[in-house]
This record gives C-alpha cells, sequence and structure tokens, in this order.
C-alpha cells in the first residue's frame, strides 16, 4: 500500500492506497503545531481505528503547500513507518511540462491535480480545486501546464464578509432554493452561492474560449466541490480523490523510470 499525504492551507489530508483505489482517509487541521511524535500519534490512530498494518505500507508520498509542516511530517513518517517520504517538487517526473516563466512558484498542489488529469484522461482539462483558494489548473492532452487561475474559496469568501462586517453572522454554507433571500441568513447564502456559482461559470467559459478548447473536460475536487458540480451544468465530474490518485500515478510512473 501507499500512504499519500496532502498538506493544504486548511487541511493535512491522509489517504491510504491499495493499488489504485483509495482504502482509507483521515484528515488534520494544518493550522494546529505538531511535533514529529504528535503526528506520530495521528498516523498511529488513523492506522488503528481503521484497521490497516503499517507494515503494509511501502511508501509514503507527500504534496504540501504548507513548507513549515514538511520537517515535521517527514520525521512522523521515518520515525513511524522507518522510510524517507517522497515529497513532490517541480522537479518530480509527473510526465507534465510546467510551461511557465516559474516553475519554482507553481504549488505540488497544482502539480498533482494536473499529473492525475492527465495521466488519467490525456485529454485538454480544467481541474478546479475547491478549497482555502480555489484553483482552475489547464493541462493540455500533451500534458502542459502553462495556465492557473485563483480565486479566494468559497468560504475564504463568506469569512471574509462576516469578518468585516458587524452584524453579518457566519452561515452555512449551502445553495438556497431561489436567489431571493427573505432575511439576513437566506439573503447572505443567496448572494454568496449564487454568486460563486456565476464565477466560476464565467471563469471555466472564458478559459475554454481563450484555450479555443470548447471540449476542454472539467473536473472538480475539493471539499466544496461536490455542491458547486451540482450547482452547474459546466463541470463534467466531481472527484474528492484527485491529489490522492495523482500522487499514486506519480508514484507507480517513478517506480517505472
Amino acid at each position: 500500500m501507499l500512504l499519500t499525504i496532502d498538506a493544504g492551507n486548511t487541511n493535512i489530508a491522509l489517504g491510504l492506497m491499495d493499488g489504485d483505489k483509495v482504502v482509507g482517509t483521515f484528515r488534520l487541521i494544518t493550522k494546529t503545531p505538531r511535533t514529529s511524535d504528535e503526528f506520530v500519534m495521528c498516523f498511529n490512530e488513523f492506522f488503528e481505528t481503521q484497521g490497516f498494518r503499517k507494515e503494509d505500507v511501502e511508501d509514503t508520498i507527500l504534496s504540501s503547500v504548507v513548507p513549515k509542516v514538511n520537517y515535521a511530517l517527514s520525521s512522523a513518517v521515518i520515525k513511524y513507518l522507518g522510510k524517507m517520504p517522497i515529497i513532490i517538487t517541480k522537479d518530480t517526473d509527473t510526465g507534465i511540462s510546467l510551461d511557465m516563466p516559474n516553475p519554482s512558484e507553481v504549488g505540488a498542489d497544482l502539480i498533482v491535480d494536473c499529473a492525475m488529469a492527465y495521466l488519467s484522461y490525456h485529454r485538454p482539462c480544467i481541474i478546479i480545486d475547491f478549497g482555502t483558494a480555489t484553483t482552475y489548473t489547464y493541462v493540455s492532452g500533451g500534458g502542459h501546464f502553462p495556465y492557473v487561475a485563483i480565486q479566494p474559496g468559497l468560504r475564504t469568501s463568506a469569512d471574509a464578509l462576516t469578518g468585516q462586517a458587524a452584524q453579518l453572522p457566519e452561515i452555512e454554507i449551502r445553495k438556497p432554493e431561489t436567489v431571493l433571500g427573505y432575511n439576513t441568513i437566506t439573503a447572505m447564502q443567496a448572494g454568496i452561492m449564487y454568486g460563486y456559482i456565476g464565477s466560476v461559470e464565467y471563469i471555466i467559459k472564458a478559459m475554454k474560449e481563450e484555450l479555443h478548447e470548447p471540449e476542454c473536460y472539467v473536473i472538480a475536487t475539493g471539499g466544496l466541490g461536490r455542491a458547486m458540480t451540482e450547482a452547474t451544468d459546466l463541470i463534467d465530474e466531481y472527484d474528492p480523490d484527485v491529489a490522492y490518485k495523482g500522487m499514486y500515478l506519480i508514484y507507480q510512473r517513478m517506480k517505472k523510470a
């Protein structure tokens, strides 16, 4: 089995792969400071509660956009599994080409997303990752990654609104039946959700038009990806496991090299 670790700005997500299947997942809050020993305890809880044996883990691969947690996470993997994790960087052989002026600026999360789409579909794709930020990453049918658009995430946008307006409360992020709000809560939900759906649809349409790729396949992932996929016909597929699958496919490619 392969242990995949996706360290994002909000969560650190662990995914255990048995072949190409995700058989177990576990999430931690990124902003909680942890030592390597505390991460070891989290790994142990993950394996014990879900009935897995650490002895069955062949390797670990890490995708991180939070450099400050990398040392503790890597040390924890070594302590718990006795192996150094593979850390994805711009220099990792992923099968895709980072066609940007400064490849070192490209986050590992975007590299993993593109690798999953390209190595799975071999066609032009836009991968929309609904996280702390929402990213729209384009990968060509030939494996070239030249473009990305980034906007504030849906929850980030909602938090900014409530944080800057004293009389607006925190709300559940969900799509109301109508854009016509009849009280503060439904008015905020309508404005946030319908406004965000509109922005998502506009960016997809604009990217396809400027890329001259009208049939570009659109994949959504991330915490709010399912809700957004259900809200628009412009997203072709929702896959919550894009990061895990991307790391698995990269690992398999590295093994064959």
